[in-house]
Order: structure tokens, then C-alpha cells, then sequence
């Protein structure tokens, strides 16, 4: 059993973007996944797509690959617009205000996937162990030692769970979870609309749930939808003429009429926030630590930005002690992203609480609420900032 310096469990974006940041420090990585990627196809679009802000595409740059990702249909949005069922009077943010010729982009999961998988397998300072599947953890002060299916046998000094929501990493450190369940499935597919989309993300609030038009070529959207599960299950039934109707009323014919371009996929929508981000020599990454409700798309974004957040912990600790993998450091990492994650998602909740509400007090206060952000400056730039993670 040949040590190595970090075994990381998850070959998601989070995972694959947290071993290659951590070969890019010169660590040497072990890389644990079930599955290789399934492929980027050109001619079947992936109906799970990103809104990845700028500074998750800052993080893709640093590996020098955002030149490939841009190849892959990735598209540009200048501007978001939010409004509600309620009150008409939209808040919109744009690139411009921020000095910034966009947002962020709009791009397809597997795109990215397979951008970061071919790179973790050029990188010589990553060993990869595909496919197979953690079934032991076993740690001391120093080091932890984890059991793969086919026998193998890995050793490092620090281990990362970024294998998803039904974390196996997390099971098996027996880190306990903060659940809810909103009663909702977000609805995704593409559409052709009828009016242009402006290379804008646009957002609507709905009773029911958030509905979102996210730019993906000339005259095509990716559109997600949050809906009661009964409701969700019925539209996915639904004629392809019947879904678009009630598509175009719920969206108040903003981007004119819209036509089916794909299949129609609903995923339930849940909260599990774990109790902690680190144990012993164990961290936790993205979806592992924080499955959060889809909201204005920030939950790739936040996984990221624990990868972010980790490599500048790498950074100042070889600085600081010579040691990139110092445990204080490491525990300073851990309780400031579990606090900042752990805001964000209650926020994202308590957002879609009130604005996915048919309470006609709370209604009159979202309507407000919108329109005073979009008039108060430093409180509109102050959310067109988080939002596009600057």
C-alpha cells in the first residue's frame, strides 16, 4: 500500500475539480469512482445544466481548461431578471453595473464533467481507481486508511467525501445530517421560445415554486421548474402542447410561446445539510455536506467554492508552517465554509418560503420586497455580487 497525500472519493465536478486542484499544489492524489463519466454528446444535449458563476469559472480557468468548456456549448448570460406572480415589477441585475461583460454561463453537466475527467486523467500526479467504490475508513491522528470493493488498500494524510448526497464518505464517519424534504420536484427540460432570451437568467415566482428560463442558444432555454410533486408528475404526462400552455401561463408568456426540444425529467427537492464539514482527517465537499434547494442555481456554485475555499487553505498553511495539510487549517476551513454554507442554504429556504406562498400578506411583501431591491443601489449590487460570486 503506497501512501499518498490525499485520496479524494467522487468523480462529480466537485471531486474531480478538488483532486486537481489539490495535483496542482504538487500533492499526489488518489481519485475513488464508481463510474467513468458518461460522454458529452454534441447532437443530445444533458438536461441537468449549470449556472456557473464567475467565480467558479475562475476556478476552472486556473486549471486552464476554460477554453475547452466554452467548446462545449457553454453559454454566456449578461443580466438576471427576477419578478413574481404578484407583483410585476421585476429586479434585474446586469454584467454592466458590475463592470463585467456577463454573469456567469449556462452550461450542461456532463459538458463540464468530461472537460475535468480528461484532465484528471492527463494529470501524472493523480492515480485513478475507476471503477470502483469505498466500503472502509479507518483513521488515526496522522493518516486515513481507506478500503476499496476490489481489495485495494489506500493511505493518505487527508481524505475528501465529495461522492454526493447519499454520501458513502459521510455514512461511514457517521456524521449526521440535517434533513428536509420540500414537497417539490424541480421540472427540467429544453425549450424553444418565441421571443429572444437577451442572454438573460430570468426567474419567476410562482405560488407554487420558482420557475427558471436559464439562456441556451439562439432562441432555446433550460427551464426549471419547482412544483408540488403531484403537480410535477402530472406535467410530466402532460401532452407536449398542454405542458407548453401551462409553461407559457405560469412564465406570463414573457418569452412568447415555447415549444418542447427534449424529454422531460423531474428530480425531488431536498434539504441535507451535514453536521459537520470535517472529522479527524476527513472533510466533506459539495453535495456531501450541503444539497441545498435549486435556487437562482447556486448549488454547484457553493461546492465549488469549498474547492475554492480549500486550496487557498492549502496555500496559507504551506506558507504558514510548510505543511499544506495542516490540521488547524484545515478545521478553520471547515468551520467557516460550514458557516457560510449552512447561511446560503438556509436562505435559499427561507426565499422560497416566502416567495413560493399563496398567503396574501406574504404575497404583498414579496412584491415589495423586489421592487425595493431593485431601487436601493448598494442593496442590488450587493445581491448581483453574490450571485455572480465576485
Amino acid at each position: 500500500m503506497k501512501p499518498v497525500d490525499v485520496i479524494v472519493v467522487g468523480g462529480g465536478m466537485v471531486g474531480l475539480s478538488a483532486a486537481l486542484m489539490a495535483a496542482r499544489q504538487g500533492l499526489q492524489v488518489a481519485l475513488v469512482e464508481a463510474h467513468a463519466p458518461k460522454a458529452w454528446r454534441q447532437d443530445e444535449p444533458d438536461l441537468r445544466v449549470v449556472a456557473l458563476a464567475l467565480d467558479s469559472q475562475a476556478l476552472i480557468e486556473s486549471f486552464g481548461l476554460w477554453q475547452e468548456v466554452l467548446a462545449r456549448r457553454a453559454h454566456p448570460y449578461s443580466a438576471m431578471t427576477v419578478f413574481d406572480a404578484v407583483h410585476p415589477a421585476p429586479l434585474r441585475f446586469n454584467a454592466g453595473d458590475l463592470g463585467r461583460p456577463h454573469l456567469g454561463h449556462v452550461l450542461e453537466n456532463e459538458a463540464l464533467v468530461e472537460v475535468l475527467w480528461q484532465a484528471v486523467v492527463r494529470e501524472p500526479n493523480i492515480q485513478g481507481h475507476c471503477p470502483d467504490k469505498i466500503n472502509q475508513l479507518q483513521q488515526s491522528e496522522t493518516e486515513v486508511r481507506v478500503g476499496l470493493q476490489s481489495g485495494t488498500e489506500l493511505c493518505a494524510r487527508l481524505a475528501i467525501g465529495a461522492d454526493g448526497a447519499a454520501s458513502r464518505v459521510r455514512e461511514l464517519l457517521g456524521i449526521q445530517t440535517d434533513d428536509h424534504d420540500y414537497g417539490q420536484k424541480g421540472l427540467v427540460a429544453f425549450v424553444h421560445t418565441e421571443l429572444g432570451h437577451e442572454d438573460t437568467a430570468w426567474q419567476r415566482f410562482l405560488d407554487t415554486g420558482p420557475l427558471a428560463f436559464l439562456p441556451f442558444g439562439d432562441h432555446c432555454c433550460s427551464i426549471v421548474w419547482s412544483l408540488p410533486q403531484t403537480e410535477a408528475d402530472r406535467l410530466l404526462l402532460a401532452e407536449p402542447e398542454a405542458f407548453c400552455r401551462a409553461l407559457d401561463s405560469a412564465f406570463a408568456g414573457t418569452l412568447g410561446k415555447t415549444r418542447l426540444q427534449s424529454a422531460r425529467v423531474a428530480f425531488p427537492l431536498r434539504r441535507k445539510l451535514a453536521k459537520t464539514m470535517i472529522q479527524g482527517r476527513t472533510i466533506l465537499l459539495g453535495d456531501a455536506a450541503h444539497a441545498v434547494h435549486p435556487l437562482a442555481g447556486q448549488g454547484v456554485n457553493l461546492g465549488l467554492r469549498d474547492v475554492s475555499a480549500l486550496r487557498d487553505a492549502f496555500v496559507a498553511s504551506a506558507r504558514k508552517t510548510g505543511d499544506a495539510l495542516d490540521g488547524a487549517q484545515l478545521a478553520r476551513w471547515a468551520r467557516t465554509r460550514y458557516s457560510e454554507n449552512s447561511l446560503a442554504a438556509l436562505a435559499f429556504e427561507n426565499i422560497n418560503r416566502v416567495f413560493s406562498n399563496d398567503n396574501m400578506a406574504l404575497s404583498l411583501l414579496r412584491g415589495r420586497l423586489l421592487g425595493l431591491g431593485d431601487r436601493i443601489g448598494p442593496m442590488k449590487n450587493a445581491m448581483a455580487r453574490y450571485a455572480a460570486g465576485l
